[in-house]
């Protein structure tokens, strides 16, 4: 990732969003050649120079300070996430990429095993390094696949089986797009990650697209609702845990409310796969 294209372009982005009215401001006299905030308006909203507003936008500064990026931020009405992304690249801090070692430690195994809703262990590029049962009943049977293929954005956006579990597929392709934004400005680095960001951007169209617009999110929290061929729609809530020593990977569970037509699907769901797994370890112990 080209870190000051980055940075122009998610500026200019959001820039788009503002208008002068939006900070108290008398809009500026002439034609508006693109939407939204000028250089010179945001650069007088968050009291810079406009030569060093520009600077900054053409990603010139070797290291604004902390307090002049905030400004930038706050003129532009930034999320908590996008003001981490902005800092992210217009003071970039040199850090590694994550380790590409697919090990999962024994306890969080155990802990995933014994999970009795839908559960995996994923990095922070979408990576699936462990699953339950009821995970691959949900979206698909990762043990299947090849482990280079064993990636959430990768299947969302070029497997048709895995999108058509998605009823609300935009969101959850956004979310996917959102959360690489902010793992590219996090480690610019990542081998690995400009190749998947790469792959994607060419084989997929609405990946481009929606990379183009430049979302930023972090998601710990949220839903998604599921279209599953044997027990139809419903709705699941997911919370993301990470441990400080393993802050680049995150276990997900995915949960129905109590007592909700989702929670009778869930345990369904649970039912079939569970019926699924022993005749599978029966047809295994006939086949000895």
């Amino acid at each position: 990732m080209d870190r000051r294209s980055e940075l122009g372009d998610f500026l200019r982005s959001r820039r788009a969003r503002r208008q002068p009215e939006d900070l108290g401001l008398t809009p500026l006299g002439g034609r508006r050649r693109v939407p939204g905030l000028r250089r010179e308006e945001l650069a007088q909203a968050a009291a810079l120079s406009v030569d060093y507003y520009v600077r900054l936008e053409q990603g010139r500064l070797r290291n604004p300070s902390a307090e002049i990026v905030d400004a930038v931020a706050s003129a532009l009405g930034l999320d908590t996430a996008e003001r981490r992304y902005l800092h992210n690249l217009a003071r970039p801090q040199r850090r590694s990429a994550p380790a590409g070692s697919s090990a999962v430690r024994t306890t969080l195994q155990t802990l995933l095993d014994n999970t009795t809703v839908p559960a995996a262990i994923y990095t922070k590029r979408g990576d699936v390094l462990a699953w339950n049962p009821l995970a691959a009943a949900l979206i698909v049977d990762f043990g299947e696949l090849p482990p280079e293929e064993r990636n959430m954005p990768r299947l969302v956006f070029l497997d048709e089986e895995v999108a058509s579990r998605f009823v609300e597929w935009e969101c959850k392709a956004r979310d996917l797009v959102s959360q690489l934004r902010m793992e590219s400005s996090r480690t610019p680095n990542d081998e690995s990650l400009a190749t998947l960001i790469g792959e994607l951007t060419m084989r997929s169209p609405d990946f481009a697209r929606l990379w183009a617009t430049h979302p930023v999110r972090e998601k710990i929290r949220g839903g998604h609702r599921y279209r599953h061929p044997i027990v139809g729609e419903f709705y699941l809530r997911y919370e993301a845990f990470s441990t400080p020593d393993a802050p680049d990977v995150s276990f997900v569970a995915q949960v129905a409310d109590p007592g909700s037509p989702d929670e009778e699907a869930l345990r369904l769901l649970a039912s079939w796969t569970a019926q699924a797994g022993s005749v599978d370890r029966m047809n295994a112990q006939l086949s000895r």
